[in-house]
């Protein structure tokens, strides 16, 4: 899936929280996500808009709270979750294991979960993502015919 493919998907999928999400839609939606906070930080950052103002303090001014990308984060809220829901449904794992980053250690299963393969084919929460109807046939061995090692 490509970058702009991610964005529409998970503006298409507001509300969907059953079936799987691969890889590189989340990572894409995380990457739109980032630069949509950075972009509209630089322009409320320019333009002054703020919900709260900046404030100065003894090391410096303090960072204020945008008006617009408090808007965006409130927009991509629900399909951020709703992405990460089916991105778990992808390697196997029940949505509600999100919770768990509500714990001290919680992020590192996460982010490793965040970043492996998921399920080749269909699993209990949907068909293959990217396509695939069946698993990965089995790697050829030796039984099969000749092999190309010396």
């Amino acid at each position: 899936m490509d970058f702009i493919s991610a964005i529409k998907s998970g503006f298409s999928n507001y509300f969907n929280f059953s079936g799987r999400a691969s890889r590189s839609e989340y990572w894409y939606w995380i990457l739109f996500t980032v630069i949509l906070g950075f972009g509209l930080g630089i322009i409320e950052g320019a333009l002054g808009i703020y919900l709260v103002a900046p404030q100065m303090t003894e090391f410096g001014e303090s960072a204020g709270v945008g008006l617009l990308s408090s808007i965006a984060q409130l927009a991509v809220f629900i399909p951020s979750l709703a992405l990460i829901w089916r991105r778990l449904h992808d390697v196997e794992k029940s949505g509600a294991w999100f919770f768990i980053i509500f714990t001290c250690v919680g992020v590192v299963p996460l982010i490793i979960w965040y970043v492996t393969k998921g399920t080749a084919g269909p699993n209990r929460f949907g068909p293959d993502p990217l396509g695939s109807g069946d698993a990965l046939p089995e790697p050829p061995t030796s039984k099969d015919g000749p092999t190309l090692e010396a």
